[in-house]
């Protein structure tokens, strides 16, 4: 029986608008060329300014969830793929929760739950556009019609992304826009890092690029003192100092630890538990039941931002009530003290430095403690580092075990598969009960594994200055393996027809 929440949505689902799926088997070249196309359609988008606002002007408070929106400041991916990873988590509780009654099977319930979806985006585009300019995120906008235009431009751009996701979901390119959005995000954040020629050097010296590969190779053959000469403010630069770098700008430690990070992130998720399984109709059949050492993948890690970034958010909309209201100065100073970020190039967000919200703000970095200017506060930096360590292990295993119970991944929905695809482990009797106690026996402690490995994966880039953000890089990773292991079908696939059906396609 269809549930009454999704026929509530049904008469809106009729008015949007539907990418309608390939009448014709898509080929393997043709969902490459879909998939660059959408890509690049989305870069444009990201470097075009909204009009009527000025970058400059306004605090940042989505400064914290860029990395996961996939979104660029001032831009017409300003609101990035907010709306619909937020309709899709909301849809995935309430079924993972049965808040409501979906069975995936039947394509009218199907069609119902895409449909909710797709409106629920709708909704938080219209609401969060509006938000972002009551809110000041633009700074002052100059009159009642600018505010006008400014939605419509985020609104239809807004739209422009839904369906640009739809496109890749409905089959006519590789995974998802959603996917494909946050790796290209991380792999240009990774490129400007690595590769960029704006000057981060003080005044009066010589120019010293931002990208650290670029200013190794600017270092190294200065004309000043080679091979290991610049001078920066009075200051000689050598090749050892580039490795921790200040001023925002990341050093070769950064880049080190970027690729130990992904190469570590790899390793890991090839890691499994295999349980082994048999047919119950066929004795002989015998198969395996995998359950990889990353079980939940990054889903505590993104839950954890996510969290941290919305109380950053209001803690920065406090904070910037304080002289308007004295008499919450107390009070809003023991939630959170902020100050303007000094991160290097078009710094305009407030970083934390006091209060419970200091607790859970990533580490400056390994520089800033090493920084000979900050020797009084090294010791309350390091013990802010273990303490903001400590609580986001924490919290990864918490909302691991949470997304465990509520997306079809605890024991006994496991167990409830195996016993619906008329499987059975060998030696033991085919009853759900007994599976799931087997189950139970891996699947909290594979939680609890994934919820501490993520969370320090991602502090560790964190704190070591990474190219990314730590949960840029995991999910990063994660998203180029699952793309590569689909391009690797869909190749298989369409050299030998007979292979599609084997591989799950």
């Amino acid at each position: 029986m269809t549930s009454k929440f999704l026929r509530f949505f049904s008469p809106f689902t009729r008015i949007t608008t539907e990418i309608r799926k390939p009448e014709r088997e898509i080929s393997f070249k043709d969902k490459i060329i879909y998939t660059l196309v959408i890509l690049i359609i989305y870069i444009i988008m990201s470097n075009i300014p909204i009009y009527g606002i000025q970058t400059d002007q306004g605090t940042d408070y989505y400064y914290w969830l860029r990395v996961i929106l996939a979104s660029k400041r001032g831009t017409l991916t300003e609101m990035g793929i907010g709306p619909i990873v937020t309709a899709g988590l909301i849809m995935q509780l309430l079924q993972g929760s049965k808040l409501i009654n979906v069975n995936m099977g039947d394509p009218t319930d199907r069609a119902l739950f895409t449909g909710a979806q797709k409106v629920i985006a709708i909704a938080l585009t219209i609401f969060q556009s509006i938000a972002y300019i009551k809110g000041g995120a633009f700074g002052e906008i100059e009159s009642t019609m600018f505010e006008i235009l400014i939605f419509l431009q985020l609104f239809i751009a807004g739209q422009v992304i839904i369906l640009l996701d739809e496109v890749l979901q409905k089959g006519y390119g590789l995974g998802s826009g959603v996917s494909l959005f946050i790796a290209t995000g991380v792999a240009g954040q990774i490129f400007w890092n690595a590769f960029s020629f704006i000057d981060v050097s003080a005044a009066g010296s010589d120019f010293l690029p931002r990208g650290i590969i670029i200013a190794f190779f600017q270092v190294l053959f200065s004309s000043n003192q080679f091979p290991g000469g610049h001078k920066q403010a009075g200051e000689e630069i050598g090749i050892m100092d580039l490795w921790i770098r200040k001023a925002g700008a990341p050093g070769l430690l950064g880049l080190v630890t970027t690729i130990i990070i992904f190469l570590a992130v790899i390793y890991v998720q090839t890691m499994q538990v295999e349980i082994p399984l048999t047919y119950a109709g066929h004795k002989g059949y015998r198969g395996k039941y995998p359950m990889k050492l990353l079980y939940v993948s990054n889903i505590p890690v993104i839950l954890a931002q996510a969290l941290y970034a919305n109380f950053l958010f209001f803690g920065q909309i406090l904070w910037n009530q304080v002289e308007s209201h004295p008499t919450w100065e107390v009070w809003i100073r023991f939630i959170g003290r902020f100050e303007q970020a000094d991160a290097g190039v078009n710094a305009s967000h407030l970083q934390p430095i006091g209060g419970l919200l200091y607790l859970i703000t990533p580490p400056q970095g390994l520089s800033y403690i090493l920084d000979p200017a900050n020797d009084q506060n090294a010791g309350g930096l390091f013990l802010h580092s273990v303490g903001y360590l400590l609580i986001f292990i924490t919290i990864c295993i918490v909302f691991g075990r949470i997304w465990v119970e509520v997306s079809g991944l605890a024991p006994r929905d496991i167990a409830g598969q195996i016993i619906n695809s008329k499987m059975q482990i060998p030696g033991f009797r085919r009853s759900e009960k007994v599976i799931e106690k087997i189950l139970k026996r891996y699947i909290p402690t594979l939680t609890i594994m994934c919820g501490i490995i993520v969370g320090l994966l991602s502090f560790t880039a964190d704190f070591l200055g990474a190219l990314s953000s730590g949960t840029g890089l995991l999910l990063s990773v994660g998203i180029i393996q699952n793309y590569a292991e689909t391009i690797g079908k869909e190749a298989a696939a369409e050299s030998m027809p007979g292979m599609g059906g084997l591989l799950g396609m």
